[in-house]
């Protein structure tokens, strides 16, 4: 009985001999899929974490910077001005009712329970502000070409037009 089992075996293995290739792929396919994806999860952190963190002033500083780069800018600071702030996009389940010929509608946020007494909201999407303005004084900006280069800049990064960007020469 154990012979016969035997031969079985090395017959399977002589049939398999010929897929070994295609087995191998297919099973290190499914140990790649089972594989945990840090890479991913640590994305979806940082993109969660930009989209709290949008910050007027930051930006600002970060502009300002950026432009004093700028040759011949000097030493730049930038002001920007927003129509609104940022505007949180919640889930939200819709019913609706109807009695009588008349329709009730009813919004209702979705919330999430973790635990026996949190609760969290879930957040669909932002919407970032629009920028109605900006202004830009720089110790360079005397100069007609550098005066250029910083508002087309400024055009470029925040979407503005530049009739909406003022540069000034600073101190």
């Amino acid at each position: 009985m154990k012979g016969r089992m035997l031969e079985q075996g090395r017959g399977l293995l002589k049939k398999l001999g010929r897929f070994k290739y295609v087995l191998l792929v297919a099973v290190a396919g499914l140990i790649l899929l089972l594989l945990p994806t840090s890479e991913t999860e640590e994305q979806e952190q940082a993109v969660a974490g930009e989209e709290e963190d949008f910050s007027v002033e930051a930006l600002e500083e970060k502009l300002s910077a950026v432009l004093s780069q700028v040759e011949g800018a000097g030493e730049v600071t930038v002001m920007l001005t927003v129509e609104n702030g940022v505007q949180r996009i919640l889930a939200q389940n819709e019913t609706s009712q109807r009695s009588d010929g008349e329709v009730s509608q009813e919004l209702e946020t979705v919330v999430i329970s973790s635990g026996s007494s949190q609760q969290e909201v879930v957040l669909v999407g932002q919407i970032y502000p629009t920028f109605q303005g900006a202004l830009v004084v720089a110790s360079g900006a005397a100069n007609p070409a550098v005066c250029l280069k910083l508002t087309e800049a400024v055009a470029a990064l925040t979407g503005l037009g530049a009739d909406k960007i003022s540069v000034c020469e600073g101190k």
